[in-house]
């Protein structure tokens, strides 16, 4: 019998960098965000990983700030 794990939709797992280029900020300031909790994010390992669905939600969140 072989295991296999199905997943109904293939999750696209973004990189730090990866999230800066598509917020248009620095990566330092993705990882602030990371530090102080204000983005949602998890660790492999080492490197830090963000959902693209979680991203695109998180952002639909974001008011404007003045």
């Amino acid at each position: 019998m072989e295991n296999k794990i199905t997943l109904e939709k293939e999750e696209r797992l973004l990189t730090i960098d990866e999230v800066a280029e598509f917020l248009h900020v620095n990566p330092m300031t993705v990882y602030a965000w990371v530090k102080d909790g204000k983005i949602p994010a998890f660790k492999i390992g080492k490197v830090w990983r963000f959902r693209k669905t979680e991203i695109d939600e998180w952002l639909k969140k974001q008011k404007y700030k003045k």
